[in-house]
């Protein structure tokens, strides 16, 4: 028995409530969850593989009118237009959507979640009362038409215009070049009959920036109304089930009345009036009421991860391959390699799992109005922009991984996981591309690192550049890997005993953060004197993703480290909290080089997280299948028959062969012998 194993064998005994931990993972919604599990379990509102495009589109445009007659669609709108106000138990419900069809998802998203909500949220009472009732009940599909083909994430700089005619008292809305169509849109090749159109609003010569106007796209018949355009954007690498287009305008009129005008209004004689003075802020605000759409996403990838690894691993718990001569073949999860492919997934999952109900209640608590503040609305809106890339990462990765670790079984589409990984390779950079996201995150770090120093005297900076001269000096010196060294004494079990310690890893993982970060503030600092910031900020974009990227890894820790503190049975806290551990400590390892260069492990340290790294893994074989079933999907949410217990039967059925074969002396003698 090694040193690591002698350290815990008081907890080998260890197991996990199963019915405990799936009631706990289902969080705050959870008989909401469960009721969209359920409708996303029914057949009819599951995808079919091998459909033609136009096919799915239709069975999806179907599956939409189902989600209005089980009201489903009706949780976040307000009381008096039928629905329930429940802004938090409308995510959770339609994340779940993801595992019936992600293309129904995404287009249900389009309708409800951007067409509804940006007439909800960026309109007034006048247009709630007027669009609202035929957008909720699909009366009239809707187009969300924001992104243009320049422009995706730049939102600020789209090109198309709605200019004010005080005569006529009109919105005259343009698309001046090829480049400032709108595109990517969810129901615009087809189905769409209005649209929010995002656009420069104009008026007596002035540009005062993005708002967004209700535009009527087609007649009954289906027909564009004069001035109006559009094509198919047609077959795509996933989500065939929504009909993506484009849409151009030229000279398209509508009444002033259509801008909604929540945060920005124009009288009849084009004067233009806002209750938020600064044009940044006034856009930032409106953008960030339909924020939603991040959180949303941020949670269907975490549920295609747990789809993904209750798949693979059911599947690694039954496929035997190899094996030593005269005895059965091994079972896929009991190869290390196997369970270093996939274990560290799902210690990730459940981290992204945690984060993401933060995040909800966080969302929840801001749309509610129970908490509805700038700060608070700003929080929000940088937690959504550090998870949302992560997550959505994550799930490509697992699904890549699952699918590899399942073999040629896993590129069979009747085991869902090649349709899946092409459906979510798309929600890396729709709202919002990852990178640019991260760049938000860390544009906020680097502002609430400078805040501390806003109104700070001389010799508290002074004191502060002192502080990072000793620390350089301490690090590059190696006293502190040196501490660590007389620390451990040599001993790999004494380093793992540190960082087992759950403040250990907060310090590892938050020292990365604000190291970065520091750096890169001190060198924007002697930038901005010497006038090459802008130069200098583009040079550190990479670091400033790192950084952020290390952010989101920290808040994931912080929200798995606050759930352990809501477990009661001690032997479901255990085993999670080794799952926390391996995800704190592979995060670690995943960046060791970067510790080992900072100076802030000594080799000694880093040899010692690898191995606990191991040690954790091995630990967390025999609890993988209890960990992923607690995901709580079903055989009608899996749909993959490689996670039936086929595989079982066959090989059960194999063993059964083999002894009859060997007991009735004619087995064929191998030629070696």
């Amino acid at each position: 028995m090694s040193v690591i194993d002698k350290m815990e064998t008081e907890n080998e005994s260890a197991t996990v409530d199963r019915q405990f931990l799936e009631r706990f993972l289902l969080g705050k919604w959870a008989d909401i969850r469960l009721a969209s599990r359920e409708l996303a379990g029914r057949p009819e509102m599951q995808g079919i593989p091998g459909l033609t495009k136009d096919e799915h589109r239709a069975r999806v445009l179907e599956q939409l009118k189902l989600l209005v007659q089980n009201g489903q669609v009706n949780l976040s709108f307000p009381v008096e237009f039928g629905g329930k106000a429940d802004h938090g138990g409308n995510l959770a419900a339609f994340q779940e959507l993801v595992v019936a069809d992600p293309s129904m998802q995404i287009k249900s998203g389009v309708q409800w979640g951007l067409f509804a909500a940006a007439i909800l949220h960026l309109g007034t009472k006048p247009h709630h009362e007027l669009w609202l009732p035929s957008a909720i009940t699909l009366e009239t599909p809707g187009v969300y038409a924001m992104t243009e083909t320049g422009h995706g994430s730049d939102v600020s700089s789209i090109a198309t215009t709605a200019t004010y005619d005080e005569e006529t008292q009109d919105w005259v809305i343009n698309t001046p070049f090829r480049g400032a169509w709108k595109d990517y849109l969810g129901n615009a090749a087809l189905h769409g009959k209005a649209a929010v159109v995002f656009a420069q609003l104009i008026t007596k010569g002035v540009n005062h920036g993005v708002h967004a106007f209700y535009v009527p796209l087609r007649d009954h018949d289906g027909n564009f109304f004069p001035g109006i355009g559009g094509e198919d954007d047609g077959l795509k690498g996933g989500l065939n089930g929504i009909d993506n287009g484009r849409l151009h305008f030229s000279n398209v009129r509508v009444p002033r009345t259509n801008l909604l005008n929540r945060y920005g209004d124009v009288a009849e004689d084009g004067t233009y009036t806002s209750p938020i003075a600064s044009p940044g802020r006034r856009f930032f605000t409106m953008l960030g009421t339909l924020v939603q759409g991040r959180v949303s996403l941020d949670g269907a990838a975490v549920n295609a991860s747990k789809l993904a690894l209750q798949i693979a691993v059911t599947y690694g718990n039954e496929r035997r391959q190899f094996g030593q001569a005269g005895q059965s073949e091994t079972v896929l999860m009991d190869y290390q390699r196997h369970q270093r492919r996939l274990i560290p997934l799902i210690a990730t999952t459940y981290a992204q799992a945690f984060s993401q109900e933060v995040l909800l209640e966080k969302f929840d608590s801001v749309f509610s109005g129970a908490d509805d503040t700038d700060d608070n609305r700003q929080d929000l809106e940088t937690l959504a922009a550090a998870l949302k890339p992560l997550s959505t990462w994550h799930a490509l990765n697992t699904l890549q991984e699952a699918r590899e670790a399942c073999g040629g079984q896993g590129f069979l589409a009747e085991n869902r996981l090649t349709a899946l990984r092409a459906d979510m390779d798309i929600y890396v950079t729709f709202e919002g591309d990852n990178n640019v996201l991260l760049q938000l995150v860390a544009k906020r770090l680097l502002t609430d690192y400078s805040r501390k120093f806003k109104d700070a005297d001389t010799g508290t900076l002074a004191r502060l550049m002192m502080e990072q001269v000793t620390e350089r000096a301490v690090t590059g010196s190696g006293l502190r890997r040196l501490g660590q060294n007389v620390h451990d004494r040599g001993s790999t079990a004494r380093a793992v005993n540190e960082l087992r310690d759950p403040e250990v890893q907060r310090d590892l993982l938050t020292d990365r953060v604000e190291t970065i970060i520091a750096e890169i503030a001190l060198d924007l600092r002697d930038a901005k004197k010497s006038g090459t910031e802008a130069e200098v900020f583009n040079q550190k974009q990479s670091q400033l993703i790192e950084a952020a990227s290390a952010h989101g890894h920290l808040l994931q820790w912080e929200a798995f480290t606050d759930a352990l503190s809501r477990i009661e049975d001690e032997g479901t806290k255990q085993v999670l909290t080794w799952v926390r551990d391996l995800f704190g400590l592979h995060t670690i390892e995943k960046n060791l080089s970067w510790y080992l260069i900072k100076g802030r492990l000594s080799a000694q340290r880093a040899e010692a997280v690898t191995a606990y790294v191991d040690r954790l893994i091995t630990r967390l074989r025999t609890h993988a299948q209890d960990l992923v079933d607690s995901f709580g999907y079903g055989p009608e949410h899996l749909r993959a028959e490689i996670a039936t217990g086929i595989e079982g039967i066959r090989q059960e059925e194999a063993r059964h062969h083999y002894e009859k074969l060997a007991a009735s002396g004619t087995a064929p003698v191998p030629e070696k012998h």
